[in-house]
């Protein structure tokens, strides 16, 4: 059975790096009839926090990243690491090194200074010394000093590195806690992980962890090593370029199908297929499908694909949603025009739940407008035309026919063309240029709240 995992390390949130590998390994799984495993690789104590595990598993819950075992903790499974250790020391695959971060860092100076790799130089591989008093050593992997390692990456293909450039790296630290190598590797032969799917960052340590699997002669699994995510501008991905939590994507206004699918996108891909469901990317997955390059975030296509989602989301789904954002901007939905009817005129123009919620905010609560949009439609000229659109709107049946066609009326009445009338009137109403046609803003605001508004503004026209 394939078995896939996804090991965040909880020194932060959740990011869309992260998030891609997990749904890569998620993909994979749920395509083979496999299982999924959470692992949380707590084991840096001094950056790990409570707080960065939830943000962990509130971001793979809002994806809809269901999983199938754990989460698993690194610092439970202390004793197993221990144990492990203790038959590499016994097997003479490992070793008491005492050397100190001093003696350490001067050796490293010293291969610096002589244009070597630094490297640790075995020093305590075969050493006969008397170990030091109050030093508490750590244990070091005694790794093949000849041949070499290769395997099969399932994205960057053929892979071999010589022995002799690997040294002795630290399976456990002198406090007791296991390195990330080695823990990672005693958890996915513990959890029977079939393929290791992850970023391209940790390619270096794969031929280090392989030959930790050689000592304890147990099978490798498949490894797949996702090439990583530039910012637009070629360079690593940053906060500016979207390298925020996957929370942060929640907070403003996109949709998670949303955002699966364009982290799909980024760097995979099934034919010129561009918007596409999570039941059709279990279908279509496939490792060899990855590309061996990075991909480069791009916010407009995010943009476009929330869009496209937004357009086809239940009116419902959407007005649950946008409801804390008019919250927080002062708007009090109780009393307004359904807010559901709103959604459905608004959807379509916008990229964001957080777009939808601003442009719907002239509905709750009104906008007084600009200065400048004052001076520009507020003229003496527009005045006499906006008091008989007052006495008519007092009049007519309120519904979006017969308000479009009292201003059709009312424009050929004064020989103007309808705009004439429609953007005084739109200012006037919503305190902006750029809405929805504007027979139907004012059928859902009401012909209260429309003549209040109207007559709030008569006086900031000119006689």
């Amino acid at each position: 059975m394939v078995r896939t995992r996804f090991a965040p390390s909880p020194t932060g949130y959740l990011h869309i790096g992260g998030a891609r590998t997990a749904l890569f390994s998620w993909a994979y799984a749920r395509k083979h009839g496999g299982k999924f495993i959470l692992r949380i690789e707590d084991t840096d104590l001094e950056r790990s926090t409570q707080q960065s595990i939830q943000a962990i598993l509130d971001g793979m819950a809002w994806l809809g990243l269901d999983y199938d075992e754990g989460p698993f903790y690194q610092m439970q499974r202390l004793t197993r690491y221990h144990e492990v250790v203790e038959q590499l020391l016994q097997n003479n695959q490992a070793y008491y090194c005492y050397a100190s971060k001093e003696e350490l860092e001067a050796m490293r100076e010293q291969q610096l200074a002589a244009g070597l790799k630094p490297r640790y130089d075995g020093r305590w591989r075969d050493s006969s010394r008397t170990p030091p008093t109050g030093v508490k050593p750590v244990i070091r992997l005694r790794n093949p000093l000849e041949g070499h390692v290769t395997f099969n990456d399932q994205i960057k293909g053929r892979i071999t590195v010589a022995n002799n450039e690997l040294d002795d790296l630290v399976l456990l630290r002198s406090d007791g806690v296991p390195t990330y190598n080695f823990s990672v590797v005693i958890d996915d032969l513990d959890m029977n992980i079939t393929h290791v799917i992850r970023g391209d960052d940790h390619i270096n340590n794969t031929p280090r962890q392989i030959n930790i699997l050689k000592a304890l002669q147990a099978s490798l699994p498949e490894y797949a090593h996702v090439p990583m995510i530039l910012g637009a501008n070629g360079e690593r991905l940053s906060k500016r370029h979207g390298a925020v939590s996957v929370i942060q994507y929640r907070d403003d206004g996109y949709l998670p199908e949303a955002l699966l699918n364009y982290l799909a996108r980024l760097g995979w891909s099934h034919g010129d297929e561009e918007i596409f469901s999570r039941e059709q990317l279990v279908e279509w997955f496939d490792l060899t499908a990855i590309n061996r390059s990075p991909a480069k975030f791009n916010p407009e296509k995010l943009h476009w694909i929330n869009q496209q989602y937004l357009k086809t989301t239940d009116n419902a789904r959407l007005t649950e949603l946008t409801v804390p954002f008019l919250t927080k901007n002062n708007c009090q939905i109780d009393g307004g025009p359904n807010l559901a009817l709103v959604v459905d005129l608004l959807k379509e123009r916008v990229n964001t739940i957080e777009e939808l919620a601003d442009a719907a905010v002239y509905f709750y609560r009104p906008l007084d407008p600009a200065s400048e949009l004052k001076e520009q439609h507020f003229t003496a000229e527009t005045r006499p035309i906006m008091i008989n659109l007052l006495e008519k709107f007092n009049q007519i049946e309120w519904n979006r026919e017969i308000i479009h066609q009292e201003l059709k009326s009312t424009a050929k009445a004064h020989d103007v063309k309808l705009p004439k009338i429609a953007m005084p009137l739109r200012v006037m109403v919503t305190g902006e240029i750029h809405t929805p046609s504007i027979d139907a803003v004012l059928a859902l605001l009401g012909r209260e709240e429309t003549l209040a508004r109207m007559n709030n503004h008569m006086g900031d026209f000119p006689d």
